[in-house]
């Protein structure tokens, strides 16, 4: 991509950017319903989780993001951490009544690290670095920081048959552009604070439904979300 290129790709992201942060209807609810898996090998440390995700800016069919995300896992024999390598393809749409999409393309690296403080709390960090391609914005990177906490209701543990309470918050951050200046990229990206019930169906599956609050520097806007957990 010569310099004229990018310089007019530059104005029409800029455009678009601006159009896209007007059109976000803060106070239209979105939806996101996802579905999380998990697999670890047998007498292996080796594994692969993945999920797919469509979110809505309302609740109907306006496309906000489908992520079709996947990883390999490696888990150390002891301290109950999970490491991942994964790659996801995201179509993204424009909040309104435009219609067309454009793929996100992003590697990640994340470590899982549980943490059981006591009693009924039972804590996961998880620190994910991405590196991000996005038609006309080159490459950028950023990392997550999210804090989750379940607590069991009606058992001790999350065994089946518990229902639970399921909080989590997570901080996103924007690392330097490498090639170009971004369009409209800052340090801080984006929070998202979360909380929902949930119930232990058996011994590999679980649901949530919960309701998170997203928030950048521009906008603020609540989601409800709806999730499967498969653990084999």
């Amino acid at each position: 991509m010569n310099f004229l290129e990018r310089f007019l790709t530059f104005l029409i992201l800029l455009v678009a950017s601006q159009s896209s942060a007007q059109q976000v209807d803060e106070d239209q609810w979105g939806l996101w319903t996802m579905g999380f898996f998990r697999v670890d090998l047998k007498d292996s440390p080796w594994g692969f989780q993945g999920d797919v995700q469509y979110r809505t800016h309302d609740l109907g069919a306006d496309l906000e993001q489908l992520m079709l995300r996947a990883g390999a896992t490696w888990r150390p024999k002891k301290g109950g951490a999970i490491y991942t390598v994964g790659y996801a393809h995201i179509p993204i749409g424009v909040p309104g009544d435009e219609r067309g999409s454009i793929a996100e393309r992003r590697i990640h690296q994340e470590g899982l690290w549980p943490h059981h403080p006591g009693g009924r709390f039972f804590l996961n960090h998880r620190v994910r670095l991405e590196e991000r391609w996005t038609p006309g914005l080159e490459f950028r990177t950023r990392m997550r920081y999210a804090l989750f906490l379940n607590v069991p209701l009606n058992n001790p543990t999350l065994e089946p048959g518990t229902t639970y309470l399921a909080f989590y918050d997570e901080v996103f951050l924007n690392g330097p552009v490498i090639f170009w200046d971004d369009v409209g990229t800052t340090f801080y990206d984006r929070n998202r604070l979360y909380a929902a019930v949930g119930r232990v169906l058996g011994p590999h599956w679980r649901v949530q439904a919960g309701a998170m609050l997203q928030s950048t520097n521009t906008w603020r806007k609540y989601y409800w979300q709806l999730s499967a957990h498969l653990r084999l």
